[in-house]
């Protein structure tokens, strides 16, 4: 998809325009820049760097959890008790990617239609684009951006990967683990990084028979845990389908979020989330410009089949392309 016209010319009132229209919540250009910062254009970033400063005062909400544990029906009326509270809402719905077309397989078409009408709610929804992590690579500037048009509480559901999805810890402020009982052995479910990266947990469709054992397994797994803000992760069981418990999550992700800044944790929880994304930037940014200054696709295939055949070691070429990079990388720099 072509890159807006909008983002085309990135000096002078065309990019402080469409700036202005994206802080005012204008659907369109929120669309528009979307679509950009998934295609990785330049102009994308030149239009991160002039919408970066009106970021950072919606709360980010992520949820997290196995496939048909309910993720979609509980963000859905979560959006709902939030937009009862008056606050402006997003939505990011991360979906399995098509293998035709590197889109999203779902879509905000069939998701949430109910909402199609309340200009107080934008969805959207993203594919992972073969990433495990939960998350497309784009979803934290996506997030971002809507922060920065002004949205109050930003939604973020991951596809559902199970046990490697974990990145959403490195984006949002509260992360809720949605788990569901009768679906074969429960404690699977809640171990290997997903125990620790629980703010909340929700028990989803709690009126299946096994609610209470999966409670009763949480509670003993959050005794072996350590967190380092002392906070033990409370259990909320919601019916997402009638939205029983609803408001429980609610009053909890609010109590969390009073917990840190009481404990003055709420900048290292920051600082900590921005040295991840920081060091996920820093390589995306690297590899891109060794592939783009000196690794051609040609140079690349030459290299991989040197190393099938044994004629040299990946180790060593890896240490000539870095050395290399670096070397030409203090030239410009002198």
């Amino acid at each position: 998809m072509p890159v807006p016209a909008e983002t085309e010319k990135t000096s002078g009132s065309s990019l402080e325009s469409f700036v202005e229209r994206i802080r005012a919540g204008d659907v369109r250009a929120l669309a528009r820049a979307i679509t950009a910062i998934e295609d990785s254009s330049a102009q994308a970033i030149r239009l991160m760097k002039a919408l970066f400063p009106y970021s950072g005062n919606a709360t980010v909400i992520g949820l997290t959890g196995s496939p048909g544990s309910g993720k979609s029906t509980l963000v859905d009326q979560l959006a709902r008790e939030y937009r009862k509270q008056e606050k402006t809402i997003g939505v990011i719905a991360v979906d399995p990617t098509s293998p035709y077309t590197g889109g999203a397989i779902l879509g905000d078409r069939i998701r949430m239609q109910a909402h199609h009408a309340d200009t107080g709610i934008y969805i959207r929804s993203m594919a992972t684009r073969g990433f495990l992590g939960g998350l497309a690579p784009a979803t934290a500037d996506v997030a971002t951006l809507l922060d920065a048009s002004g949205k109050d509480v930003v939604l973020v559901e991951t596809v559902g990967v199970g046990q490697d999805e974990i990145d959403i810890v490195r984006l949002a402020d509260i992360t809720v683990v949605i788990l569901v009982p009768g679906m074969g052995d429960d404690v699977q479910t809640i171990k290997a990084g997903i125990m620790e990266i629980a703010d909340v947990f929700v028990i989803n469709k709690s009126d299946r028979e096994g609610a209470d054992r999966v409670e009763r397994e949480i509670r003993a797994m959050q005794t072996l845990a350590i967190r380092r803000d002392d906070w033990t992760p409370p259990i909320v069981k919601t019916i997402a389908t009638d939205g029983t418990g609803m408001t429980d999550l609610m009053k909890t992700i609010a109590s969390y979020r009073e917990y840190l800044e009481k404990k003055d944790l709420v900048l290292r929880k920051k600082v900590s989330n921005w040295r991840e994304r920081l060091i996920e930037m820093l390589q995306k940014a690297l590899l891109d410009r060794i592939m783009h200054e000196q690794l051609d696709s040609e140079h690349l295939n030459l290299y991989a089949r040197e190393i099938a055949e044994h004629r040299r070691d990946p180790y060593s070429l890896v240490e000539e392309l870095v050395g290399s990079f670096g070397a030409r990388a203090g030239e410009k720099l002198v």
